[in-house]
């Protein structure tokens, strides 16, 4: 018990010392009223439990990401995760009456979860999935980025001290991970860059394995394709970041 109660004590402190300044969350679990004729709708996302306006930033971010996932019926007004959900069953039903003999119905999948924090930096990733009718349902991953001391969301093209340097040095490694020549048109592969021209994504988050650039299915490649995702790791663009990230 001497040698026991020690180490104890000394693991306790590590512990401390490893949440020392992180959020606490929740899991929220959201789903739709089970019908026949209702949509399925699951939503996981996490909750901030703090009363501090960062807190409020990170749960009114998703909760506004999630109502644009959502929302279908123009008539309605939503200003919460349920009003959204009954949107989105507002614009199946008015579908239905107009296409009674559609066999398939609406689904909707949301999940969110943290992928990155430090005492500069949170990151919020959601994923969902939608099936509104077609050939086949719609999939997306959104990132929420946050700048913990202003207790603000930051938006793109706030990350980076210079955009267009970052932008090059995530070219050549773009080429690199996809093997397309220095020397050759960024589409030369098959990629649909719009003017053949690089650009950024409109997903970039951090995670703990590097900064995560996510390419949407169509936005530079086929549905087949599916998303193009590049990392890049920390040490290696730190100098482009405005705020600084362990590495």
């Amino acid at each position: 018990m001497k040698t026991f109660f020690p180490c104890f004590l000394f693991l306790i402190a590590i512990w401390g010392c490893k949440n020392e300044g992180q959020l606490a969350f929740e899991p929220q679990e959201i789903k739709s009223e089970s019908c026949g004729d209702c949509p399925q709708v699951i939503i996981n996302i996490p909750k901030a439990q703090g009363n501090d306006p960062l807190s409020a930033a990170i749960n009114n971010a998703i909760k506004e990401e999630v109502l644009s996932l959502l929302i279908y019926d123009d008539q309605m007004e939503a200003n919460t995760i349920e009003e959204a959900i009954l949107s989105f069953k507002n614009g199946y039903l008015e579908l239905k009456k107009l296409y009674p003999d559609e066999p398939i119905g609406w689904e909707a999948k949301i999940d969110g979860v943290l992928t990155y924090e430090d005492k500069n930096v949170l990151t919020i990733q959601m994923d969902s999935y939608s099936f509104t009718g077609g050939a086949h349902g719609f999939s997306t991953t959104r990132f929420l980025n946050f700048d913990k001391n202003k207790a603000l969301e930051i938006e793109i093209g706030e990350l980076f001290i210079d955009s267009l340097a970052f932008q090059d040095f995530a070219e050549a490694k773009f080429r690199d991970q996809e093997n397309i020549p220095a020397t050759e048109s960024i589409n030369s592969t098959g990629f649909m860059f719009e003017n053949d021209v690089f650009y950024l994504p409109r997903n970039i988050g951090f995670t703990d394995d590097g900064l995560l650039l996510v390419y949407e299915r169509y936005e530079v490649a086929s549905y087949a394709d599916g998303p193009i995702r590049l990392t890049l790791p920390y040490p290696e663009i730190g100098r482009f970041l405005k705020l600084k990230v362990p590495s």
